[in-house]
Parts: structure tokens; C-alpha cells; sequence
């Protein structure tokens, strides 16, 4: 999973958040969220979804089924508040 590896990165750095505090926002341990980002481990679904939040994207743009962060033009959040 190259591109979730390499969105994860990416978003954790467009934002300036540290490994170490993007794993406090997960409550996981530094270590197991340096695993989760170098493709060491799989993380859970509960852990993706969690990044989705943060981030205020779609599951399927973390996973690399799509090239759109949003939903048709909103965040995930935006999203699941119109349901």
C-alpha cells in the first residue's frame, strides 16, 4: 500500500504534525504510527478512520481508490453531517 503510506506522509507533513503527535491523536504509541507510515504493520480500520478525520478526507483517497480528497466537493466530516 505505497500510496496510503505516501498520503499519510504527506498530509502529516502539509500540516506540520509530528509522528509523534499524529500518534497521540490516535492513541497509539509513536513507534506503532512510525510502523504504520514506513508499511511495517497494517493499521486498523478504526485507526483509518481516525485519519480521515483528522485529515478531512475520504477513506477511499487515503486507500488511493480515489485522487479526490473530498467527497464530491466536501471533507468527510461535511459529508457525514448532510446524511
Amino acid at each position: 500500500m505505497d500510496i496510503f503510506r505516501e498520503r499519510i506522509k504527506g498530509l502529516r507533513i502539509d500540516k506540520k504534525i509530528s509522528q509523534n503527535d499524529l500518534a497521540n491523536a490516535l492513541e497509539i504509541s509513536p513507534r506503532n504510527y512510525q510502523k504504520i507510515e514506513y508499511g511495517e504493520i497494517n493499521t486498523s480500520a478504526k485507526n483509518l478512520i481516525a485519519l480521515a478525520d483528522y485529515f478531512g478526507v475520504s477513506l477511499d483517497y487515503l486507500v488511493g481508490r480515489s485522487d479526490e480528497p473530498t467527497i464530491h466537493g466536501k471533507t468527510e466530516r461535511e459529508h457525514r453531517t448532510t446524511l
